[in-house]
């Protein structure tokens, strides 16, 4: 991404991508409207069990770009496959997965982002889009949208449209930019725990550590959760209330504990930053 590549408008925009994967920046085309080729028959509805990249894990063996950034590729014949032909035809745009290519896009989508962004950030590289600024640090981390307004972050399973190789000299990846996806805590009013098993003292034996206590209390969580019929965000943040109040200050809960409660309440429509936040919200009511 160092030297000037116009982008053909004409829909054929192989030359592009083959200078992007060139030096290793995964591409993919983009249809009208900035968004990547819907899936092929196979794959619709993830049949296929998606890329192995993805966030789910799968088998998919399609040669056509299908699953957005998940098909994201440097490698040349792929690019130039007839399997990609009819999709470069028709293509809009180039794409580029900034994760896989170790890059973090902060995407500034009008003029006060920009403004906050000169006053907050590092300079780094520059490209113009069509209503604001990208600005591209080296260094991945998570995807997040919405980080305040009118700012994206895109790196890991997401992609940027190609719109030229901007200007300035690329930055590593600030702490500034790494907090942005950090949520602040609200102010939770703590409901009462559910179940509230004091701290062992004294150099007592922890009954948690027997495994069917522990295995109980997880599996009434999963099924609290799970049967929530309104207010799955109370639900949530009472029910992992409960579980730290129980379990939380003796070590016997462990990150596959955890990442149990957190599937549950995903299952139920919940986002990965609301069960983050209603576990942290958890650990401060409780002190911990």
């Amino acid at each position: 991404m160092t030297h000037s590549i116009p982008i053909r408008r004409d829909g054929r925009h192989l030359a592009a991508a083959l200078y992007l994967a060139a030096g290793n920046v995964p591409v993919l085309p983009l249809r009208a409207g900035k968004g990547p080729f819907g899936n092929c028959p196979d794959c619709a509805d993830n049949a296929c069990g998606g890329r192995p990249n993805m966030k789910t894990p799968g088998t998919c063996q399609c040669l056509r770009p299908c699953h957005a950034w998940a098909a994201a590729t440097t490698d040349p014949a792929t690019l130039q496959s007839p399997a990609w032909a009819e999709a470069w035809r028709q293509a809009h745009a180039v794409a580029y997965h900034p994760g896989g290519a170790g890059l973090t896009v902060v995407d500034l989508d009008n003029a006060d982002a920009i403004a906050w962004a000169r006053e907050s950030l590092p300079a780094t590289r520059t490209v113009p889009t069509t209503r604001g600024e990208h600005w591209i640090y080296r260094g991945a981390m998570g995807s997040v949208n919405g980080v305040r307004e009118g700012v994206d972050l895109k790196s890991t399973m997401a992609y940027a449209r190609w719109l030229g190789p901007g200007t300035g000299t690329m930055a590593g990846l600030p702490d500034a930019v790494r907090a942005l996806a950090v949520k602040e805590p609200s102010t939770v009013r703590p409901a009462p725990p559910v179940v509230t098993v004091p701290a062992p003292v004294g150099g007592g034996e922890c009954r948690h550590r027997m495994p069917s206590y522990l295995e109980r209390g997880i599996a009434m969580a999963e099924q609290r959760i799970t049967e929530a019929r309104s207010g799955v965000h109370a639900t949530v943040y009472r029910t992992f209330l409960a579980v730290l109040s129980a379990h939380g200050r003796c070590g016997c809960l462990s990150d596959a504990h955890v990442e149990r409660l957190f599937t549950a309440a995903q299952a139920k429509g919940e986002s990965p930053r609301h069960c983050t936040d209603a576990w942290t919200n958890a650990r401060i009511a409780l002190g911990m």
